[in-house]
């Protein structure tokens, strides 16, 4: 390169890793990680790194560079590297040992990704190295990495598209940058701020382009905007001829489009493009719906800036015709709910602690597996041993689930919570369950009489002293002490969905370190310390009515429930760390919390059964403003069940619980169902989870039999149940069968705790039958 940009200096820079670009050649793979840094965007590019795995020492080798090593796999035989700098030969060398039923150890593990684990890098870093500038962007050649505390400050820009329908012309585009906002808009206005008109569709993606370039964010982030914006806009560019010019240094993004299976993912070099959908998912939020419209309104208390119709792309369409202004408006609105959505729910805040955490860039979807890799590899090397390939697993062997003790249904006062804190990962870290250390205990075949193994199950035998992933959550469990002090709710949502996806990964035939004694010494620990907990209790003269993994539900029998629950606590916690210490020799992690006191409290039977349910329950627990109803597992929560019926059990429960009168007011609701006066919450909402074509002719269930009426390729259907069946709403042609909503939906709905009281909805309600 020429020109005073091109001159090459040493630098030194502090960065936040956003993403990375790999591409196989000739000499090796080509790395470029994009990253943030306080002066500006970073891109590090690496010399040409060389793919590696390993092979016994006695397993020969037909391609690659083959090095001696110090390590050994994890059932201890000695292992050489084969080091590749051509993808196809690594690919073919890789498939003939497995072939050979002889197979690599970790060939599936991605240079640009052994790069980073192996310096302990997730996220931050410290640069070195030979910098120039391209493109205005600054660039670091061969850099050295180390690991860094760094927390990066963001620029985000919320984005939105309106179109004539998912094939047709752009109309417009719209990009908030916190209070910034613009507007592309294919066509002619009124002078408004931030608005620019371009005269055909190009001009309108070119403006958005050449805005986004200048602008410059880190983060995209949008609704659904990877599968329908993004998606969208790339399929403009190509029909139009417009280079998708959405990345920094104005290279091209793409969108490598998903299935049913997998996930579409946005390749956007240089930026993170954040789906709130997808992202909030992975953070453990849940809603009844995932609209825009719903979302906002939970969250926010305001929604979209038109009124919902019954063909939204028509009523877009109309704006644009009738009203620009407003459809402006509307599109910046969607632009303006999702910045809020992420701000209040620290949406952004949770994507880069997660990074920071794990290593996964933080646009990654799912991807548990590929964060233990992250964690645990390289400690692992460290020790000496490497790890078995994905996909090289013996068949899958089901490990026990958590423990559900029967429960005793009735309308109980005073239950008391009992809940072991992060159970599992206690476990862990209390019994040294770890891959490596049972490959060490296994080796050893040492005993608890020589004082350095801790048995498991399945003839599982763990060392003692030796492991990693105890050390490992203990780290993580006093960061998230620390962050819950600070008050910092991203970070500790983000270590205990970490903490408590270890127990799963070890479960599944997919991670490399899956041996189903891992995580059956986990589970069936669990089951031993919830029995004896039980047993415990019980020795103190108080009842469990229920116990769920890890979670017991005591019965107090006072009033006095907090200060029973605080000792009761206390007491397991120093009974748990004594017995621990007296069979193991080690100390206990095991911490037990007095979660709840309900007042009231119902555990109802199974359906058709005096036999108490699981995982089902409501109950009512004191608050500064007043009694406050919690409810799990049943049809109040249930999204499948139409509003009338989950409104109606709230109250009912509401009422039993406040022992309030409830006769009168069933059959004064019941009457008002058969005359028509509840309609509108009569309407069932649900998903088709398959083609139509692919669910029987007949005895179809009812959403698939509404979903036919409509046609097309239908992914969600809101329908009524007629005295003709069910019907689409839009599509009513008959009366609606209001006998079929009281014994189908409300009956179920109230029985559930009027049996307790020997009275039944029917029985209060069925008398509206005989006047229709």
């Amino acid at each position: 390169m020429t020109g005073e940009g091109s001159k090459t200096t040493t630098g030194e820079a502090e960065v936040y890793v956003l993403g990375r670009e790999t591409r196989p050649g000739r000499d090796g793979w080509s790395v470029t990680y994009w990253a943030w840094s306080a002066e500006g965007p970073v891109r590090l590019r690496l010399p040409p790194q060389k793919a590696v795995f390993f092979v016994p020492t006695d397993i020969a080798t037909e391609r690659g560079e083959r090095r001696p090593v110090e390590l050994r796999t994890l059932d201890g035989r000695a292992v050489d590297a084969i080091y590749f700098a051509n993808k196809h030969d690594r690919d073919r060398e890789a498939a003939r040992l497995r072939e050979a039923h002889t197979p690599a150890w970790e060939d599936d593990v991605k240079p640009a990704d052994r790069y980073l684990m192996e310096r302990f890098v997730t996220a931050g870093a410290r640069v070195r190295g030979p910098v120039r500038s391209e493109g205005g962007i600054r660039t670091f050649l061969r850099p050295r990495f180390e690991p860094a505390d760094v927390v990066p400050d963001l620029c985000v820009s919320s984005f939105d598209v309106e179109s004539e329908g998912i094939d047709g012309p752009l109309i417009s585009v719209a990009v908030v940058t916190g209070d910034e906002e613009r507007v592309f808009v294919r066509g002619e206005g009124p002078d408004l701020d931030g608005v620019s008109y371009y005269s055909d569709e190009r001009g309108a993606l070119t403006g958005f382009l050449s805005y986004i370039a200048e602008r410059d964010p880190d983060v995209l982030i949008g609704w659904n905007c990877i599968d329908f914006d993004l998606a969208y806009l790339e399929d403009r560019c190509r029909a139009l001829g417009v280079p998708f010019t959405l990345g920094r240094d104005r290279l091209r993004a793409a969108v490598l489009r998903g299935d049913a299976q997998t996930a579409s993912v946005a390749r956007v070099p240089g930026r993170v493009v954040l789906d709130g959908i997808t992202t909030m998912r992975a953070a453990t939020w849940s809603f009844e719906r995932w609209g825009l419209e719903h979302v906002a309104q939970a969250l926010l208390g305001r929604g979209k800036a038109i009124e919902k119709t019954g063909d939204a792309v028509e009523e877009i369409l109309r704006l644009y015709r009738e009203d620009l202004p407003a459809l402006i408006e509307y599109n910046l609105e969607d632009c303006r709910l999702v910045r809020d959505i992420f701000q209040e729910a620290h949406v952004l805040e949770f994507a880069i602690e997660r990074q920071r955490l794990t290593g996964l860039t933080m646009d990654r979807r799912a991807g548990a597996v590929s964060s233990f890799d992250h964690l645990y590899l390289p400690r692992l090397h460290r020790k000496g041993r490497v790890a078995p390939s994905t996909g090289t697993n013996p068949e899958p062997i089901r490990s026990p689930g958590g423990y559900v003790l029967d429960s005793i249904p009735g309308i109980h006062r005073d239950v008391l919570v009992l809940d072991f804190k992060s159970l599992y990962p206690s476990l862990i870290r209390t019994f040294r369950i770890d891959p490596y250390g049972l490959a060490l205990g296994l080796e050893k075949g040492t005993g608890l009489e020589k004082g350095t193994g801790l048995e498991g199950f399945g003839n599982a035998l763990f060392d003692r002293d030796n492991h990693i992933l105890p050390a490992l959550i203990e780290e993580l469990w006093a960061a998230r002490d620390e962050a819950k002090r600070k008050k910092d709710a991203a970070l500790s949502r983000a270590i205990k969905i970490l903490m408590n996806s270890f127990y799963g990964v070890l479960g599944t035939p997919a991670c490399r370190f899956y041996d189903p004694r891992l995580a059956s010494s986990i589970t069936l620990k669990g089951h031993d310390v919830l029995q004896r907990s039980k047993t415990w209790i019980e020795e103190r003269g108080y009842k469990v009515i229920y116990g769920d993994t890890d979670s017991l539900f005591v019965l107090a029998g006072s009033e006095e429930g907090d200060a029973i629950g605080t000792t009761l606590a206390q007491e397991l916690n120093d009974w748990w760390q004594a017995e621990i210490r007296g069979a193991y020799g080690v100390e206990s992690a095991l911490e037990v919390e007095f979660e709840t006191h309900y007042r009231r409290f119902l555990m109802p039977t199974m359906r058709g059964s005096s036999a108490g349910s699981k995982k089902r329950y409501a109950g009512t627990v004191e608050t500064p403003k007043g009694p406050k109803l919690i409810i799990k597992g049943l049809e109040a929560i249930r999204t499948d069940w139409t509003p009338l019926a989950r409104r109606f059990q709230v109250e009912l429960f509401r009422r039993v619980f406040a022992e309030e009168e409830y006769a009168s007011w069933i059959r004064d609701l019941t009457g008002r169902l058969f005359e028509g006066d509840l309609d509108d919450e009569l309407i069932f909402r649900k998903r088709i989870r398959r083609p139509l074509d692919e669910y029987k002719a007949t005895g179809a269930p009812p959403h698939v039999v509404a979903a036919r009426q409509i046609g097309g390729d239908v992914r969600h259907v809101e329908y009524v149940m007629t005295t003709r069946g069910a019907q689409p709403v839009g599509h009513v042609s008959a009366t609606l069968d209001y006998h079929h909503y009281l014994e189908k939906q409300l009956a179920p709905a109230g029985d559930v705790i009027l049996g307790f009281l020997g009275d039944s909805v029917m029985r209060l309600g069925g008398r509206q039958l005989s006047l229709f």
